[in-house]
């Protein structure tokens, strides 16, 4: 459960079968009702949450509505998982999200790995290739960039039209430009400065946009939390 979109899937015999997303300030308590209404009884339901809390007591209502007494599991980050170790000194301050990534990351690749979750905060983690892991970094996503740059001056538009990546000849198409260009140069510049070769992976909304644009080898993953997810479930 984002901070724009909750995604959804079912892990059936290790595999992910992935539900259509839905945006959060649409959510309400019967969409989610008919939704699900058709799923089958689950054996436990898994809820990796960044999104207000009003909205995870609807989605939690609702599953109890449906399957009664299902166990549902809140999962945090952990100190030390899965082959995993956490580099943030308060374990759980780390975000879930990046968390589950870092999970899913460590059980199918090998090596350095850098994690880019294009959503609408942009945060990349370094895993090295004995799943310590390294730090990260976090700044607004493509479309925050873009309300920050309306709400804060007068006369700037926010637009959700898409532009060429060249010098504009319109102020919309040069904040598109130039937001983009910003998110790939932070992910240019931290694959840059490792000592050793890593393995590039994005995933979120926005991971095709950012990753045709790339001067890098990348690889799109854009379940990649959810397949975190499902692997901690597997453990529970």
């Amino acid at each position: 459960m984002g901070n724009s979109r909750l995604k959804w899937a079912l892990n059936h015999h290790d595999q992910l079968l992935m539900g259509n997303p839905l945006y959060n300030a649409q959510i309400n308590r019967q969409m989610l009702l008919e939704t699900w209404a058709n799923l089958g009884r689950p054996r436990a339901i898994g809820i990796a949450w960044v999104s207000q809390s009003e909205l995870l007591s609807t989605v939690k209502s609702v599953a109890k509505t449906l399957w009664q007494d299902v166990k549902i599991y809140d999962i945090k980050a952990q100190a030390k998982a899965f082959n995993v170790h956490n580099a943030y000194l308060n374990a759980e301050k780390l975000g879930v999200d990046r968390w589950l990534a870092l999970v899913a990351a460590r059980r199918h690749h090998s090596g350095h790995c850098c994690i880019v979750d294009c959503g609408t905060a942009i945060t990349l983690d370094l895993l090295d290739s004995e799943g310590s892991h390294l730090g990260g970094f976090i700044c607004p996503g493509l479309t925050l960039m873009k309300q920050s740059l309306a709400a804060g001056t007068g006369s700037l538009p926010f637009s959700v039209e898409s532009f060429d990546m060249r010098p504009a000849n319109c102020t919309e198409a040069a904040i598109y430009a130039g937001t983009l260009a910003a998110a790939i140069g932070l992910i240019e510049q931290v694959v840059k400065r490792q000592p050793i070769d890593c393995n590039l992976i994005l995933t979120g909304g926005d991971a095709e946009l950012i990753g045709q644009h790339l001067k890098l080898p990348v690889t799109i993953e854009t379940n990649l939390v959810l397949r975190g997810l499902a692997i901690v479930m597997d453990s529970l």
